[in-house]
């Protein structure tokens, strides 16, 4: 399903039947009786966007800090390499739901259902920003505890009230403190309205960092080699360029003559670097039309080159990193590299990278224009917030860094 179809989903569908739900849950509470269990099998919802499973990292190391409990996650299918980067969740206890339709996503719900059961789920954690497909799927965990963030008396998006823990979204702090301040509602030792009322400081949301051995950073050079051959370590300096952003919310991406500009650029100034230009694989015909525009030997179409549990090690290996507002700005956080990351929709209070990032944004009276209360879907169709994010202002932060 495209994100405009996902988005009817949850609408049409999710509302009716959290608001069943809801009562269907209540009354199983009044004849079975509700009890807070301690946590022995946590589960994790998260479901839509891989770089906010790295964000939400520092989340889950705390909850295996303060609970000897199993950790397990449910995620789409696509977004599921994100959660191996960091290899916080076991492979066995990672779920996926198909979403290619509507058939196999009731399809995988249903078989979810029963994965809960059999792996006694007593705890479920809704990372989710007021999604109900994530409410639902949450709330039939089977869970005694439901961790979540609820509305009160805001105006945004209704998906029941199935949740034990009640925790108020924060809008103006970073989203891996609001997922942190999830984890301290189960720690809570008593009930707040609303969770939760603690301080959440920039050192609870450190990432950690990954290394990789000598042959693993050989394999990835040898690719390098393989695309432009005269590559010798160390020099020329890799500079990456991430010109996409996902499909659900393409008015992240910078205009791509602007990419092109910059390239050149930095390739007509400084005759040590090679710029490689990465993407998935399906991205390697845009990255293919870009490398020609560039029309430079030392501008290389790297796209779909790696896996992307790869790609850290590339970043190791690499100098800097210009991106959309996208994952690879999240997944580069868990490495040395230093990135620069373009923002206009969001914002990067809320989004920023927790790595070693400088982000770039305009900062435009009508951004950001996307938010948890909208479901991430704006109005717009001309981002003129990304225009707005000049060639010679990127440039400029990538010289000081290229100088250095």
């Amino acid at each position: 399903m495209n994100v405009d179809m996902m988005r009817k989903v949850d609408h049409h569908i999710g509302i009716p039947l959290t608001f069943l739900a809801t009562y269907w849950l209540k009354l199983i509470h009044w004849i079975t009786g509700q009890k807070k269990v301690i946590p022995k099998n946590i589960l994790f919802v998260e479901l839509s966007e891989m770089g906010s499973t790295i964000i939400a990292d520092p989340a889950m190391k705390r909850t295996q800090k303060n609970f000897d409990a199993n950790l397990f996650f449910v995620i789409f299918k696509k977004n599921k390499p994100s959660l191996d980067l960091l290899k916080t969740i076991p492979q066995e206890n990672i779920f996926t739901l198909c979403e290619d339709n509507l058939f196999t996503l009731i399809r995988d719900a249903v078989r979810y259902l029963f994965w809960c059961r059999k792996n006694k789920i007593d705890t479920a954690i809704d990372l989710e920003l007021f999604s109900r497909v994530s409410a639902l799927l949450t709330g039939f965990s089977g869970a005694n505890n439901r961790v979540g963030y609820h509305n009160f008396h805001g105006e945004g998006l209704y998906r029941g009230e199935m949740l034990t823990h009640k925790v108020s979204y924060n809008p103006h702090i970073h989203i891996a403190k609001n997922f942190i301040s999830l984890i301290y509602a189960l720690e809570a030792k008593t009930a707040e309205v609303p969770f939760s009322k603690i301080l959440i400081t920039d050192e609870d949301v450190k990432l950690d960092q990954v290394s990789f051995s000598e042959a693993e950073q050989q394999h990835v050079l040898r690719q390098v080699k393989h695309c432009y051959p005269s590559y010798e370590e160390n020099t020329p300096q890799l500079v990456l360029i991430n010109p996409n952003a996902s499909d659900l919310l393409p008015q992240r991406r910078w205009p791509k003559p602007n990419f092109v500009e910059l390239m050149q650029r930095i390739l007509n100034e400084y005759p040590n670097v090679l710029v490689l230009i990465t993407g998935a694989p399906n991205e390697q015909p845009e990255a293919e039309a870009l490398r020609k525009q560039v029309n430079h030997e030392r501008c290389v179409n790297f796209a779909g080159q790696l896996k992307l549990l790869e790609m850290p090690i590339l970043y190791c290996l690499s100098k800097l990193m210009v991106t959309n507002d996208s994952g690879p700005g999240h997944f580069s956080a868990i490495t040395p590299l230093k990135t620069f990351v373009l923002f206009g929709p969001e914002t990067p209070k809320l989004y920023g990278s927790l790595g070693n990032s400088t982000p770039i944004y305009a900062g435009l009276a009508c951004s950001p224009c996307v938010s948890a209360a909208n479901h991430r879907k704006t109005p717009c169709t001309e981002p003129v917030c990304m225009d707005a994010i000049t060639v010679d202002t990127v440039y400029q932060q990538v010289k000081i860094e290229l100088d250095y």
